[in-house]
């Protein structure tokens, strides 16, 4: 018998005018943990899809053979039946459902079309014993945080006798503490003989979990690295992925930092269903020309709801505090107010909030700015074409056509889309909320240079990310948060992973913040 469970041979899938994977090749080992690597667009989520059923047989060139035998998927049920299932980076999960309901929808408990409740929870309370998540199996599944719903996931995977899991960028969304329980509970799934595939961008993870690795540049495999046997280090496996070599993860930058352009100052904000709870705490923050200033945090802290009260108000039921721009208080009462005081927002959900995924990648970078591309409310389309054209070069955006719809491109080439969107506003501040999450290391390279070039052009920018070498490599100057709270801010001499991490966890002192 093979010591193969999984043999993917000469894929090659065809989308209209791009050939996302050319002739790859996969091999995975029972019982191991096999991660997939590549930059944005790559072809490693296509792969996957190829391999689930999402493209069904018939819709590839190439064969998929699964414990020995060939395989043909018509549908993702099929693979599922076989105990292949796939858990995609944005959840499926229904939020209003309980988590017992979650595991089983669709793989109902019954009989004669009756569901059997006792048993679904019963086996509901095994499962998440399994994965380690100690909650009730009657919680409503919005009731949970991010890194309890992906466990939920995998205890769903489980319910339907997975042989061979696959994850999709996992650990994208989840905080430092999530990720090791979800990259633990991997490894004791391992253990059990699950064979797992994971795909990832955080090469730290993949080295240090995986025992082996596939790497995938342009649709191609460039190569596989048997982690038993040699030691795959994070340069390696950049190189192969971008095809040549990173010396640095950031791009050089000299500031040039002038007057202070924003400022906000004793901000206070509650929760827009629990007016009694207050969210933001009496913030006080500036940001001046040139700079990038960062705001660290943990998951909680507050961070996003700040970002989201200031732009035109868009989280809180409750806001105080004032607004300051070159001086003068501004009132930005909506979206709209903020846009027209150069306020711009990159939010950390592109795909709710930065894009119209079944709009095309024109219309989605001048959409912030129509007034900019038409005459008298009349869309001069030379004039939209050239400006899109203009930032996706400029923004090295990955498409065939400007018609493409922004929902088809990979999630690398959205984000730098929603960042177009907002410099096609011509802002004077841009905030940032996770501007690389889920993205590679050469498209993270790519707009850490356009960070610096707007900088550069004088724009203030704050920069809000949960990976700390990230905000360290970034800023001139960092704004810590804990609780709501302002807990320490930071010179870039300053800073280090352990000065920020003593004030994120509130062991600096909530009044102990420099302010220089």
């Amino acid at each position: 018998m093979s010591k193969y469970i999984l043999e993917m041979k000469n894929i090659t899938k065809r989308f209209p005018g791009v050939k996302a994977l050319d002739n790859v090749n996969l091999k995975v080992e029972k019982g191991e943990i096999h991660s997939l690597v590549g930059e944005n667009g790559a072809g490693k989520s296509t792969l996957m899809k190829v391999l689930s059923g999402v493209y069904p047989t018939g819709s590839y060139d190439g064969s998929i053979h699964f414990e020995g035998k060939e395989a043909h998927f018509k549908d993702i049920k099929q693979s599922e039946n076989m105990g292949i299932v796939i858990i995609h980076q944005e959840l499926a999960l229904s939020p209003f459902l309980s988590i017992a309901e979650n595991i089983f929808l669709g793989n109902e408990i019954h009989s004669r079309n009756i569901i059997k409740w006792q048993e679904t929870i019963q086996q509901s309370k095994e499962l998440l014993d399994r994965v380690g998540l100690q909650e009730s199996p009657e919680t409503a599944v919005m009731d949970i945080g991010v890194g309890k719903q992906q466990l939920v996931e995998i205890a769903k995977a489980l319910s339907k006798n997975v042989k061979l899991l696959i994850l999709d960028e996992p650990t994208a969304a989840l905080n430092e503490n999530d990720s090791e329980n979800l990259l633990r509970l991997l490894l004791e799934l391992k253990k059990q003989g699950i064979t797992s595939i994971l795909i990832s961008h955080k090469l730290n993870e993949v080295s240090s979990i995986s025992d082996a690795i596939t790497i995938i540049r342009d649709g191609q495999t460039i190569e596989t690295i048997d982690t038993k046997k040699e030691k795959a280090s994070e340069d390696r496996i950049i190189k192969g992925m971008v095809g040549r070599e990173l010396t640095s993860r950031f791009p050089d930058r000299v500031p040039n930092i002038g007057e202070t352009v924003f400022e906000v100052k004793n901000w206070n904000v509650y929760h827009p269903q629990h007016s009694d709870r207050k969210m933001i705490d009496n913030i006080n923050i500036h940001i001046r020309r040139g700079e990038i200033v960062g705001i660290a945090g943990l998951m909680g802290a507050g961070r996003t709801e700040l970002a989201m009260s200031i732009f035109g108000k868009s989280f809180g039921k409750k806001i105080e505090g004032t607004l300051l721009k070159d001086g003068k208080e501004i009132e930005a009462n909506t979206v709209s107010d903020a846009i027209r005081y150069g306020i711009a927002y990159v939010s950390e959900d592109r795909k709710t909030y930065g894009l119209n995924l079944i709009d095309d990648v024109k219309r989605n970078i001048t959409l912030s700015n129509l007034k900019r591309v038409s005459n008298n409310t009349v869309i001069d389309e030379n004039k939209e074409i050239q400006e899109a054209l203009y930032l996706r070069e400029k923004l090295n955006i990955k498409t065939p056509t400007l018609e493409q719809l922004a929902g088809n491109l990979s999630g690398g080439n959205q984000q730098k889309i929603v960042l177009g969107k907002w410099i096609f506003t011509e802002p004077d501040i841009l905030i940032l909320d996770e501007p690389t999450r889920g993205i590679d290391v050469g498209a993270k390279f790519e707009i850490y240079s356009q960070i610096n070039e707007l900088a550069a052009n004088g724009l203030g920018v704050l920069v809000i990310s949960s990976e700390l070498p990230e905000v360290l490599g970034l800023s001139d100057r960092i704004y810590v948060m804990n609780a709501g709270k302002i807990t320490g801010e930071l010179t870039r001499d300053e800073a280090n992973q352990e000065s920020v991490m003593r004030y994120m966890t509130g062991f600096g002192g909530a009044n102990g913040a420099n302010t220089n």
